[in-house]
């Protein structure tokens, strides 16, 4: 949200929120969000996925 309304960086939004989304399709979660037979990981490994998955579809 901050990058889209704030900053108006509508493709950099975009392309946080598609590795989200690609991450989140391995199965990978967070505790919070786990369901049962999801790998279940911490926020800091979360946020390096998703952090790793924006510089492979950059």
């Amino acid at each position: 949200m901050l990058l889209r309304h704030s900053l108006g960086l509508e493709q950099e939004a975009q392309a946080i929120e598609a590795a989200v989304d690609a991450v989140l399709d391995t199965g990978v979660r967070t505790g919070d969000i786990a369901e049962p037979g999801a790998e279940v990981v911490g926020t800091t490994v979360m946020g390096d996925l998703v952090a790793q998955r924006t510089q492979t579809t950059a």
